[in-house]
């Protein structure tokens, strides 16, 4: 079955208060939402990637029109047996191996629930989607969301304009443009405000909310969450989450020079208090999940506990977002292990990431294995310490990192050759597939431990269908061999590659997982 989950959110939309609209016009973005609509997710066996060695390290694989490497479905070996999947530096893509395990075993210490992977649609990457020709752009979009890919199941959307647009906008009325697509899950952030409820008078720079929660420009900005939901509900499109705002500190204690609208925890707290909660409660958006903090993980747990303290503005809440891009500063069992004991009811959840992003970093790396080994170096260290989804930024950038009007370029798993009608899947992206393709939504973490010292990193998981799964990222030039033990099950001996990431499949028996207690 072919498994879509995206939205083409914030495209073209109408001027407000003097911002012109963005066009990309309404023809374009009705190619891609009639590709993805008719999406043929037959399954097949797999494709080999066409590699392409642009002396980065690794290699990326080349997609255009008539050709793009494909996975074959997810499919369980015989019981008594195990699938590994392997990417490595040395140009594997997610290639397939069996072989038998011969001792038995059984699970035990059960952790959070997955949510599920995915990244965001921005304008940017739109934008390079529609430079593809339709065969090229259906390929493209069959890699992320289909069987045949490495099945992405969320997104997020923001309100009205972020940097990866470009030019600034915010919303008066959605525009046809942004009413094409139906997706399965999809949540919202808003980067700004429109300029005449803020404190500075512009979209860039520091500046928050004029006047205080309870007034009417915090009544009025709570119900611009509303009017965003009411358009898009005209056309059967739903969200099942929106966070509070975009990286919330931007505009309060730093300048940032894009969108950005400041609020302290305190701001936050008192604005879901008293405008933002009940606006949705009283409105037929109040089962949609509300996330706060949505910002840098070196916040918590103060920002947590200032805001989940407070039980009239806890009482609206379900999580809390956090991006990386600060994490060196931010240890992960002061942050994240710390706020989940103190708040086990509100699931964390990876919202943004992306490589290339500081100023001394090359932008686009095409074949950079290095970044796929951060993002999954990320994603295990954050489900390790309670984590339920991990989201990436843009989905697709052009070979600059962009565009972005404020000339942030960033990298990204899928860079566009527009002029050759091609797109290259990054290491980043098959990276992203040892995670998204076989831990699907309601898969649940376990406790796996390590014997004796190594460098290896790893997590061990329960799929809905009581199969297990262990995902093992070896960061080193030298291959180790290890065993996974599943008491009761079985055992395997293997190794990992030098710079590689696999991820081990197995059956457990019925009365396995009915002694585990699985639900």
């Amino acid at each position: 079955m072919c498994h879509l989950s995206i939205l083409f959110c914030f495209l073209s939309h109408q001027e407000v208060l003097g911002f012109a609209a963005m066009s990309c016009g309404a023809l374009q973005i009705f190619f891609v939402s009639l590709w993805l609509l008719q999406l043929s997710c037959s399954p097949t066996g797999g494709r080999p990637c066409s590699p392409r060695n642009f002396g980065h390290g690794s290699l990326v694989c080349e997609c255009g029109a008539d050709y793009c490497d494909t996975l074959e479905p997810v499919t369980l070996p015989d019981m008594g047996s195990f699938v590994k999947y392997e990417s490595n530096k040395a140009g594997r893509r997610v290639e397939r191996s069996e072989d038998n395990l011969v001792l038995k075993l059984k699970t035990s210490q059960k952790y959070q629930k997955i949510k599920g992977f995915g990244g965001a649609l921005t304008d940017s990457a739109a934008i390079n989607i529609l430079n593809l020709s339709p065969k090229s752009q259906r390929n493209l979009l069959k890699s992320y969301f289909s069987s045949e890919g490495i099945e992405y199941t969320f997104d997020p959307c923001a309100h009205a304009s972020c940097d990866f647009s470009v030019r600034l906008y915010t919303y008066a009325t959605l525009t046809d443009e942004d009413i094409k697509m139906k997706p399965l899950l999809l949540y919202a952030s808003p980067w700004t405000s429109p300029v005449w409820m803020k404190t500075n008078g512009a979209m860039t720079g520091r500046g928050t909310l004029k006047g205080q929660p309870g007034d009417r420009y915090h009544k009025t900005w709570a119900n611009y969450f509303i009017r965003f939901l009411d358009e898009y509900a005209k056309y059967n499109l739903t969200f099942w989450a929106i966070t509070a705002g975009n990286e919330p500190t931007a505009g309060d204690i730093i300048f940032y020079p894009f969108q950005c609208l400041g609020f302290s925890p305190e701001h936050q707290r008192d604005f879901i208090a008293e405008d933002l909660g009940p606006a949705l409660a009283n409105s037929s958006y109040k089962g949609i999940e509300l996330i706060i903090l949505d910002d840098q993980r070196v916040m918590l747990p103060y920002w947590a506990e200032v805001v989940l303290k407070d039980p009239k503005a806890a009482q609206y809440i379900n999580g809390i977002g956090i991006h990386w891009y600060l994490d060196f500063l931010a240890p992960i069992d002061l942050t994240l292990s710390i706020t989940h004991h103190l708040f086990p009811n509100y699931y964390l959840i990876s919202t943004e990431a992306s490589t290339g992003s500081y100023f001394w970093e090359p932008r686009v790396v095409l074949g950079g294995w290095d970044r796929g080994s951060k993002y999954s170096h990320s994603i295990l260290t954050n489900l390790n310490d309670y984590v339920t989804g991990w989201t990436d930024w843009n989905l697709v950038l052009d070979m600059e990192g962009g565009p972005n009007w404020s000339k942030n370029y960033v990298d990204s798993p899928v860079i566009v050759d527009k002029e050759k009608d091609v797109f290259y899947k990054q290491p980043m992206f098959y990276h992203m597939a040892h995670f998204s393709k076989f831990l699907p939504e309601g898969t649940q973490r376990v406790e796996i431990q390590k014997s004796s010292s190594c460098s290896l990193e790893f997590s061990a998981f329960l799929r809905p269908d009581g199969s297990a799964a262990v995902v093992v990222l070896n960061r080193s030039p030298n291959d180790i061999a290890f065993g996974i033990s599943d008491p009761g099950v079985g055992y395997i001996e293997t190794i990992a590659t030098a710079d590689s990431i696999q991820t081990y499949l197995w059956q457990r028996p019925l009365e396995e997982r009915a002694s585990s207690h699985w639900n």
